[in-house]
């Protein structure tokens, strides 16, 4: 497996890393039986991944539970990514009053004394200003060393702007993928500050599989969609199938597009099968070329309209 450093940190990771959401989520996804989601993490980590991204609403804490039981005696190799402001129970709340008893909440699940990194989940613009009290007991934390390193989990470009010019953070989980391309907007004054940039939902939640279509209906997170909804990615995905012309996945060839950016750090696909997780790790070695990247860039560009019309998500 290929590391690469987190921007100006000294974390080293796994290109391909492992998005622990599924993991105890019952109620947005299919249960997973406890024990196959500890062989889960097991084999990641043998087969060489080290990152590892929860948070406490993630199956109202049982994403951390599972992570923390099975990396039990295995927490030196891994980097653990953590994030603050969804309660266990979903609500959002970044206030300060009870920032200590939740992050220390985290820690027991996870059964270690430390995060790697906690990452604002996906806050209010107004607290990218960095005014809010909240930057300070984040640095209140590091200094303590309860956590080593600290950012943002966010989706948008003029956010991740905003909080690097306003806030000491080190490192952002941004929204990045084929269909979502705004956040490349900000690349510039991430290599400039020495961002990590971990890539959330590199497969647009399933779409960048290749096996939907206008036809699929969902259940769970993804009843979000309305049919118009459906049938726009359903459109968009089809006029990327000269990408796979090489009969290379779909899903691997979206993966190698984000990893051919050097800004990136690791991406952080969701995991449920030691299947997804094989075809995720080969992804590490899938070809692109730099003409098909440009050509995705275009292709994002154009159904944008430059990034003004942007696909919901």
């Amino acid at each position: 497996m290929n590391k690469r450093r987190v921007g100006r940190t000294e974390l080293s990771v796994s290109e391909i890393s492992f998005g622990a959401w599924q993991l105890g989520n019952d109620e947005s996804w299919e249960r997973i039986d406890r024990g196959a989601a500890k062989g889960l993490v097991h084999a990641a980590l043998d087969a060489g991944v080290n990152l590892f991204d929860t948070a406490p609403n993630y199956g109202g804490g049982e994403s951390e539970r599972l992570l923390g039981e099975a990396l039990a005696g295995r927490r030196g190799e891994v980097v653990l990514v953590s994030k603050f402001g969804h309660r266990v129970d979903g609500p959002k709340d970044f206030s300060v009053e009870r920032f200590d008893e939740r992050l220390g909440a985290s820690l027991e699940r996870l059964k270690t004394d430390h995060l790697d990194v906690l990452l604002l989940h996906n806050p209010p613009v107004e607290i990218y200003e960095g005014t809010d009290p909240i930057w300070e007991r984040l640095e209140k934390a590091q200094r303590a060393g309860k956590i080593r390193h600290y950012g943002a989990s966010l989706d948008f470009a003029a956010e991740a702007e905003a909080c690097l010019e306003n806030t000491g953070s080190e490192v952002l989980e941004v929204f990045f993928n084929i269909l979502h391309q705004d956040i490349r907007k900000a690349f510039p004054l991430v290599r400039e500050k020495g961002t990590g940039i971990i890539a959330k939902i590199p497969l647009d939640s399933g779409w960048l599989t290749g096996k939907y279509t206008a036809e699929s209906r969902f259940v769970g997170v993804r009843s979000r969609w309305s049919r118009e909804d459906i049938a726009r990615r359903a459109e968009l995905v089809s006029k990327i199938d000269w990408l796979t012309a090489d009969g290379t996945e779909l899903a691997c060839k979206a993966i190698a597009y984000l990893l051919s950016y050097r800004e990136v750090s690791c991406v952080i696909p969701g995991i449920r099968t030691l299947e997804h997780l094989r075809r995720n790790i080969e992804a590490a070695d899938c070809p692109i070329t730099a003409k098909d990247r440009q050509r995705l860039e275009s292709f994002w560009e154009e159904f944008t309209e430059g990034g003004t019309n942007l696909l919901c998500w």
